[in-house]
């Protein structure tokens, strides 16, 4: 009689497992074995290669749009409105008559003046004639000195009185002149604050009677950070953008450099004239742009989003490069930025490829998932 011994119920479970550990497949293994050495699950990044190229050097600003030329009408008399001629929005030449005022009285009183010059003038002519006859009366010894000189002095004291009569009939005409308010400027009417009736005061306060805008050309007042001033010069070029007019980009041209540097913000004024034939843009837009500094060629530069932990003072930055299906962390020494990419000094090779999305959580050794489309 054949007896089989008794197996320990855990001997048996070990036994099976053992097998299962042996029995298992090359691919089923090689996750935990990848997962095992590195401890972390590949990244997906994308990636564009560090190359060389024309580097525009900038300048990045901020600022808003100013006509360069502007004018705020005010009367120069006081009198009641009795014409406007034009509305807001419109355009107008230098010249151009924009308002009248009452001129009744104005014109009375130069009617006056003109009578007044009138006898002034006959009692020149009587003077004259007086003078000429005492003249003659001296040739033959038949008028005293004495006559003879208050002759001369009622001429002159005519003539003086016809110039003033004439002066004060000028004044009132000049009044009379400018009850009619013209343009001082070429432009478009920006506002208009008179109606007919309205009784204005000779340059009062308060709002104008019109605003004239000329926009063909206006400025755009920046600043620039004293670190950066140096590299700012006059007649440099400024490319600009604003969201009043999007998918359009501008142009200027550097006209003013404040000598003085601000002491609370540390930076200077820096004045653009910008030319605005078509008139598109306008006076109080909001623009974002940067003036070009320099051109330089065969700058080795990667894109701006490629760098980590850019510290501007020490000129110093860290990047990620791709070798392989591995991230290797770079330390680099970076130069100038022109707002898209960034100068690379030291720390790089042309054509290596460098992270640029993805890598704010990578660590050195990461194993990487290169987005489809991206590479060196």
């Amino acid at each position: 009689m054949i007896r089989f011994a008794r197996i320990h119920p855990s001997l048996i479970a070990g036994a099976a497992l053992l097998a299962a550990a042996c029995s298992g497949s090359p691919t089923e293994t090689a996750p935990a074995e990848a997962a095992k050495e590195t401890g972390r699950p590949p990244v997906a990044v994308s990636v564009a290669p560090a190359s060389r190229a024309d580097f525009q050097e900038s300048v990045e600003i901020v600022g808003t749009l100013a006509p360069k030329f502007s004018a705020d009408v005010q009367s120069e008399v006081t009198g009641t409105v009795t014409a406007v001629h034009v509305t807001e929005w419109v355009p107008v030449r230098k010249g151009d008559q924009l308002a009248r005022l009452d001129t009744t009285e104005t014109e009375a009183g130069i009617a006056a003046l003109k009578a007044v010059e009138a006898q002034a003038r006959v009692g020149e002519a009587r003077a004259k004639r007086e003078y000429e006859r005492a003249q003659q009366l001296q040739k033959f010894g038949l008028i005293t000195p004495q006559a003879f000189d208050d002759a001369k002095s009622a001429v002159e004291a005519a003539e003086a009185a016809t110039a003033a009569s004439m002066a004060q009939t000028r004044t009132a005409q000049a009044r009379l002149a400018k009850s009619t308010i013209l343009a001082p400027i070429s432009g478009v009417v920006a506002f208009r604050g008179v109606n007919v009736g309205d009784r204005v005061e000779n340059m009062g306060s308060g709002e104008p009677l019109f605003r004239i805008v000329d926009n063909r050309l206006l400025d755009l007042t920046v600043s620039v950070p004293s670190s950066r001033l140096s590299f700012v010069k006059i007649g440099q070029v400024i490319e600009f953008t604003t969201d009043a007019l999007p998918g359009r980009t501008f142009t200027g041209k550097v006209m003013f450099i404040n000598p003085a540097i601000d002491a609370a913000s540390r930076t200077a004024k820096v004045v653009v004239e910008v030319p605005n034939q078509d008139g598109q843009l306008k006076g109080g837009a909001f623009v974002k742009g940067r003036i070009v500094v320099a051109n330089r060629s065969g700058i080795l530069q990667v894109p701006r989003e490629a760098l980590l932990n850019w510290n501007l003072e020490q000129q110093t930055a860290d990047v990620f490069v791709a070798r392989g299906d591995k991230a290797e962390k770079r330390v680099v020494k970076t130069g100038q930025s022109n707002g898209v990419t960034v100068e690379v000094v030291s720390g790089l090779e042309d054509g290596e490829p460098v992270v640029v999305r993805g890598g704010f959580s990578l660590q050195s050794g990461d194993r990487l998932t290169v987005a489809k489309g991206e590479g060196a």
